[in-house]
């Protein structure tokens, strides 16, 4: 064989290995990627839904959407008749202390962590804002900043940390809440805000009310001196609180979020415009209100499987039981409980409408009643009650609430270029908001992590 002829043979056998180089590497950049097929598209903006979408995974990230999206060399999956929206996120929650019927300091482990993230998670909540209640161990371990990063399984977790509660009083000291701060004077909040700082808290959290007369308040001078120190440092400060008269000085005083609702009296047009006017965020945690009394009264879901999976061991047996039931009913605080929820419903409605930030918190897992996973669903649902449409509500789960958290440059709404956090249901919760409870799958970060409580 001649020279001119060995080298066109090398020539050639470059070229091939180059194609085939080429078709290997074209073949792995796709091997992460996955095509969801046909989907009823909510994604989080508050517009209609998309009807027959396609939606690309790339990764960790929403590729693209469209119609018709090319697919080839892609994994597809068909999804027809099912709705996909932004996986939710719960801006009120608390984790680690519950387990069984009890909330205590010694139930706070890494395998109790780990298993409530993961059932929320498995509720398609991929982030949740710890209000006030972790401890040493969650800084101490890797587990937070391993969860902000996707690397720890479940929920992802945002905290604030310790917050400042009153002495001998809220928050109750037996369910868990030893490292709370309690001043008693307000020479004391600097240096307690310096030692807060230490775990990176995203928002200060205060306890203000007295817990249906319970405890004595909060000293006003006290809450005005947390605000007040927690801005010097750039931070934003969620308030626990009840009553109108409370919620007038807390917007008076600069508090950023209002973490629950306002029970006790419907809340005036001068007020709803000043909050409106300081961007103030409105927590509704509707759901809390609820079980304070719904369950004498065996609501439609209390035999719903969807429900029982989201609680711990012995608590079904505990709110059925015909004492818990009776006792509930027979409970001085039984009318003011129904009060407060009829009230929450009208204030959150008026708020809404006024144009105040609105954003999703259940106060899930603070107590054996509030079920984690559980009360995010049953909260889309009583904010329909209260007057929003399943859209809007969809929007304070998920946009709204990503926003607070200041991550909805990644997570929140299901559009180009973010996390793919997604929740798939049957159904379309647009039309009927329990829908939501129909999943299918779960998807964090582009990868499926969960079939639903049910699977």
């Amino acid at each position: 064989m001649d020279i001119k002829k060995v080298f066109q043979l090398i020539i050639m056998a470059a070229v091939m290995m180059a194609v085939t180089s080429c078709n290997d590497g074209k073949k792995q950049k796709l091997s992460d990627a996955l095509l969801l097929r046909d989907v009823t598209l909510i994604d989080g903006n508050g517009g209609q839904p998309q009807e027959h979408a396609d939606i690309l995974l790339q990764g960790d990230t929403i590729a693209a959407i469209g119609k018709n999206l090319d697919s080839s060399n892609i994994t597809v999956i068909d999804l027809t008749g099912k709705t996909v929206l932004p996986a939710l996120i719960s801006d009120h929650v608390h984790i680690g202390s519950l387990k069984g019927t009890t909330n205590k300091a010694e139930n706070y482990t890494r395998d109790n962590i780990l298993s409530q993230l993961k059932k929320y998670q498995d509720y398609g909540v991929l982030t949740i804002f710890v209000a006030g209640s972790d401890r040493p161990y969650l800084f101490e371990s890797s587990i937070r900043d391993s969860s902000a990063t996707g690397l720890f399984p479940g929920a992802r977790i945002h905290t604030a940390g310790y917050g400042f509660g009153v002495p001998a009083g809220a928050p109750p000291i037996n369910f868990a809440m030893d490292n709370v701060y309690r001043p008693t004077d307000v020479k004391q909040i600097s240096a307690e805000m310096d030692s807060l700082q230490q775990t990176k808290p995203e928002v200060v959290k205060i306890w203000v009310d007295d817990f249906g007369g319970q405890f004595k308040k909060m000293n006003p001078a006290i809450y005005k001196a947390v605000v007040d120190e927690a801005h010097k440092r750039s931070l934003r400060v969620m308030a626990h609180a009840y009553y109108l008269s409370d919620a007038r000085q807390l917007v008076a005083d600069g508090v950023d979020i209002i973490g629950h609702s306002i029970r006790d009296s419907i809340i005036d047009d001068a007020l709803v415009q000043q909050i409106k006017a300081k961007d103030i965020v409105y927590i509704p945690t509707l759901s809390l209100d609820e079980f304070a009394y719904i369950y004498d009264r065996r609501p439609e879901w209390i035999n719903d499987p969807f429900f029982k999976a989201s609680l711990e061991p012995g608590v079904y047996e505990m709110i059925t039981s015909e004492k818990y039931q009776t006792d509930l009913k027979n409970s001085p605080a039984y009318a003011r409980n129904i009060h407060a929820f009829e009230t929450a419903l009208k204030n959150l409605k008026k708020l809404y409408d006024a144009g105040v930030l609105i954003a999703l918190g259940t106060d899930s897992g603070a107590m054996p009643l509030r079920a984690q996973g559980f009360s995010e669903h049953l909260e889309l649902e009583l904010m329909v009650q209260a007057g929003l449409t399943p859209l809007q509500a969809i929007t304070v789960a998920t946009k709204n609430a990503a926003q607070v958290l200041k991550i909805d440059n990644k997570f929140g709404t299901v559009e180009k270029g973010k996390t793919a956090d997604l929740l798939i249901v049957d159904g379309n919760p647009a039309n009927n908001i329990k829908d939501t409870r129909k999943i299918v799958s779960v998807y964090k970060a582009g990868k499926e992590v969960s079939k639903g409580p049910l699977k």
